[in-house]
């Protein structure tokens, strides 16, 4: 999984990658032939007493090790740009495919796990690259160009290696495997803390308003303590891997001093030949060290690679057609004709055989129960996931065949929980239409009842909104959400219990401004109060996912005992009649 990932990513850098090869293979061969100049150095200059021959070798190995410095930095540079382009692009790849999600998708995966993907997991496969990049080509080059030197230089002292390697590979082998599913639960654990932490800081006036802030503590303090505790029992398996390589170096390097120095006395071998065994010994070892940090790196990646991929390879449940219709014989009208929906996993239907038409220029209002599937009615609508059953028509064409421009041009959702973005009052309220005039902005402020408290605030529309609109109040946020639908200027509008938070003074006044000031926009109304839905053209009244009643306000009092209910529990009688 990871190999197709790396595979995948790096084809637009072929050329990159190519360089750090490239410059990988001359510093190889530099560090590989320095060792044989420095044995004919001792050899022949040395004990020759040539001082001509010391000098001319002396001034070519520094040479190759100014083209040696050289290469290692250039590789590294281009790894670098390697790796942080491969990080980009995995970035960019994973934001695009959460933003093609439908609610379903990101629902499976949660918000913290989706975010801990895109950053901490494509930070592991980016470190993999750069290290890959600075070690994964020299080192096969090191050590099996080290083991052909080392047998060039003595053949006998060679049964030192056969030993030294497998003894090195078998332990370091020992521990990756152990740490390979405890690198897996830290990813995990990581997702945890990103949770808990989101949730904290999102309710973090709940949890005050609670005082549950010891208890919420504890609860972050737990999954903390998991990670902690994982990261050290990888830390402790971790810190195995230098003694132990260190040990085999050192053994190593005394096994080829001692049975050298016999060799050397019996004249078998030269000082120099030996100096340089040493080396390529040295260089042998240094590669499948190396080579362990990579072997220790790759778990790690490859859960991580794993991780991005399964977000990379889900498919939306919301499926753009292939042929799009970007033109619709009935703008502004909506139609559910027996529509059944389940989410997945779920026992039983959350809707059943709904169908209802929202005429062009009328209200329809929505109200029921709570979890009786008035919010899923808004988004199929608005086709945030898409019927189980049964056909949504927006201006009297399937929203399945509908365009992602066609359909969003024809409609603007206020959902139930406001959002608002990190700018100013104007930014906000230009996100659905980012031409819009100061003009427009304050006519939409004054049909959505915000622009007296927006006038009031010290910049106007250049007053600063913080992330979520936390330094506005819930009515506030839930204005200037409906002001920026209104901007947009769309043929729908969907509100999913958007006036919960408004007085009965302003509902009734914002009520009438849509009524009067877009008089020919279609209206679907979810809500639970009966103040706010009185005056709509239709009312649907749903039990259970089904439409138990339909007609006007008054036509549901004679025909609807739901609604009746609804109305006396709400409603004095002479508001009611």
């Amino acid at each position: 999984m990871l190999w197709k990932l790396l595979v995948q990513y790096s084809k637009p850098y072929r050329g990159l990658l190519l360089a750090v090869v490239l410059f990988q293979l001359i510093q190889s061969v530099a560090s590989l032939y320095l060792p044989s100049l420095n044995a004919d150095i001792i050899d022949d200059g040395v004990a020759k007493g040539d001082t001509g021959f010391i000098l001319s070798t002396g001034g070519l190995m520094l040479a190759i090790t100014l083209v040696q410095v050289a290469a290692s930095i250039t590789a590294v540079y281009f790894g670098a740009r390697l790796a942080m382009s491969i990080g980009r692009d995995l970035r960019r790849a994973v934001f695009r495919r959460v933003g093609d999600f439908s609610e379903q998708e990101v629902q499976r995966f949660g918000a913290p796990s989706l975010i801990t993907r895109s950053t901490n997991d494509v930070q592991q496969v980016q470190m993999l690259v750069l290290m890959s990049c600075t070690m994964l080509v020299s080192a096969p080059i090191l050590a099996i160009g080290g083991i052909v030197f080392a047998l060039r230089e003595d053949l006998v002292l060679s049964w030192i290696m056969v030993v030294a390697v497998p003894v090195m590979l078998g332990a370091v082998g020992l521990i990756v495997v152990r740490m390979v599913p405890l690198f897996r639960s830290m990813q995990t654990r990581i997702d945890q803390v990103n949770r808990v932490m989101r949730e904290q800081l999102t309710g973090i006036r709940v949890i005050r308003a609670f005082v549950r802030e010891p208890v919420e503590q504890a609860r972050f303090d737990d999954a903390n303590a998991a990670l902690t505790k994982t990261a050290l029992d990888a830390g402790r398996l971790f810190a195995l891997v230098f003694p132990i390589v260190m040990l085999v170096l050192n053994v190593s390097s005394v096994a080829v001093l001692w049975f050298g120095a016999f060799r050397v006395d019996s004249g078998e071998m030269q000082i120099g030949a030996l100096t340089a065994f040493l080396s390529y010994l040295l260089q042998i070892l240094m590669a499948i060290m190396m080579a362990t940090f990579m072997a220790i790196m790759i778990p790690r990646a490859a859960v991580s690679g794993v991780r991005i991929k399964e977000v990379l390879d889900t498919d939306s449940s919301v499926v753009l057609p292939e042929e799009a219709v970007d033109r619709l014989a009935e703008p502004g009208a909506i139609e559910f004709d027996r529509v059944t929906f389940s989410y997945p996993g779920a026992e039983s239907p959350v809707l059943h055989e709904i169908s209802f038409v929202a005429e062009p220029g009328r209200t329809t209002a929505i109200i029921g129960a709570t979890g009786a599937g008035k919010t899923t009615i808004i988004g199929l609508a608005a086709r945030l996931f898409d019927a189980s059953e049964g056909t949504v028509k927006i201006g009297g064409t399937d929203v399945r065949d509908l365009g992602e421009a066609a359909l969003y041009d024809q409609l603007a959702l206020v959902p139930q929980k406001p959002y608002l973005f990190a700018g100013t009052v104007a930014s906000t309220l230009r996100y659905g239409n980012p031409e819009a005039s100061d003009a427009q902005l304050r006519t939409a402020l004054e049909i959505a009842q915000a622009i007296d408290f927006v006038d009031a605030m010290p910049g106007g529309l250049e007053s600063p909104i913080a992330q979520g609109g936390t330094n506005v109040s819930g009515g506030q946020r839930q204005r200037l959400s409906i002001a920026r639908a209104l901007v947009k200027d769309p043929p729908i509008l969907l509100f999913d219990d958007s006036f919960s938070a408004l007085d009965t003074a302003t509902d009734a006044r914002l009520r009438d401004a849509l009524q009067t000031r877009v008089p020919g926009v279609t209206k679907l109304i979810v809500a639970q109060r009966v103040a706010t839905i009185i005056d709509a053209d239709q009312i649907l009244v749903v039990e259970n996912g089904r439409i138990t009643g339909r007609g006007t306000h008054d036509e549901l009092l004679e025909t609807s005992e739901a609604y009746a209910e609804i109305v006396a529990s709400q409603l004095s009688a002479e508001e009611a009649a």
